[in-house]
């Protein structure tokens, strides 16, 4: 079947098989690998992405349901060279170890920031209590999204991090 959706901002019209799911859509036929497979079940939470602005695990959702819905990786979040605001906190702050939760932890974090400019600690934590991150305490995740709260339009290049 064929299925039109917006991926990062772009119109997409593509064939797939009715029980294809997003995440297998998205990394093998799109070819946007920052979307990460890890359970296959939705309990770990790295394959969010957000659907409307909303997260969905992509492992149980079907890339026919996305017809004609906007959806968003991680390869959006950035403007160009412009990093979003929850990137440059994960910089700033070290809010990632091995990288395989980060995706889906920076996608949750943009549409609570959306959502919530100004959330606190207990309202970072819930959100983002449907993944799983191995490799911290979530300290370092939550203060990486504090961070972007506190600085909305700081995004700069990595270039000018450097600086």
């Amino acid at each position: 079947m064929q299925v039109t959706m917006t991926v990062n901002g772009a119109e997409v019209t593509r064939d797939v098989e009715p029980r294809q799911l997003l995440v297998h859509f998205l990394r093998e036929t799109l070819g946007l690998t920052g979307t990460h497979w890890g359970c296959d079940t939705s309990n770990c939470g790295t394959c969010v992405v957000l659907v409307d602005g909303e997260p969905v695990k992509s492992c149980t959702q079907l890339a026919a349901m996305t017809a004609g819905h906007e959806v968003r990786t991680v390869e959006g979040l950035a403007d160009g060279q412009t990093l979003d605001p929850v990137q440059q906190g994960f910089m700033e702050e070290h809010g990632l170890q091995c990288g395989f939760c980060t995706p889906g932890m920076m996608l949750t974090a943009r549409a609570l920031l959306d959502r919530r400019p100004d959330p606190d600690e207990g309202e970072i934590r819930e959100a983002i209590s449907g993944q799983i991150c191995r490799c911290t305490g979530y300290a370092t995740i939550v203060r990486s999204i504090q961070w972007a709260a506190a600085h909305p339009a700081a995004a700069t290049t990595d270039q000018e991090v450097r600086a």
